[in-house]
């Protein structure tokens, strides 16, 4: 099986990728490989960020890498928190995050918002990216035990229901990183 690393020190995502991978590859994060580098985040965008994430790892560790930024962007706060969105109350509590995002809100009827992922995935020396996006709303209070980060607050377009109200499996089916991973999925068959 073919090895690809993930350059995540999250094991929510990592489960979650390795799900929608189905075994096709061997997935191996950044604890696998013996990397507990901070790695810097410092672009002010998703490409940027995860191009930096996965260039790093093959630098350093010569393995095929993939890495992705993600976060939420909401339509009335100027597409905040966008690349901020694991730390936009200051740490990376994800309660923190979403009272601060649902503090920003109150009152304001407009609550659109997307999840967006950018897949690099560094092969070969090329760098490759993969987007993915999913539009939705923000409700109004938390609802919801499965998933991490923003999903008990963010309803996708075409449900009743929060991400954080979803399966694993429901969730891998439509979500932002589902769609740029499948992108990456299809890109690394045509390529082999």
């Amino acid at each position: 099986m073919k090895k690809l690393v993930f350059a995540t020190n999250n094991q929510h995502k990592t489960e979650e990728i390795r799900s929608a991978l189905k075994g096709q590859y061997e997935v191996l994060n950044l604890e696998d490989i013996g990397c507990f580098a901070d790695i810097p985040e410092t672009s002010g965008t998703f490409a940027g960020n995860a191009t930096l994430k996965s260039s790093y790892v093959v630098a350093h560790y010569n393995l095929d890498c993939f890495a992705d930024d993600s976060g939420l962007e909401i339509e009335a706060l100027n597409n905040e928190p966008g690349v901020y969105s694991a730390r936009y109350s200051g740490s990376r509590d994800s309660l923190e995050n979403m009272n601060l995002v649902l503090e920003k809100l109150e009152g304001n009827s407009n609550r659109k918002a997307r999840f967006k992922t950018v897949i690099s995935l560094m092969q070969n020396g090329k760098n490759h990216l993969f987007e993915g996006l999913v539009e939705g709303t923000i409700r109004e209070e938390l609802s919801g035990k499965m998933g991490f980060g923003y999903d008990p607050i963010f309803q996708p377009n075409g449900y009743d229901i929060t991400f954080a109200e979803m399966s694993m499996d429901e969730k891998n089916r439509i979500s932002h990183r589902a769609i740029a991973l499948a992108k990456m999925i299809d890109f690394l068959k045509e390529t082999h």
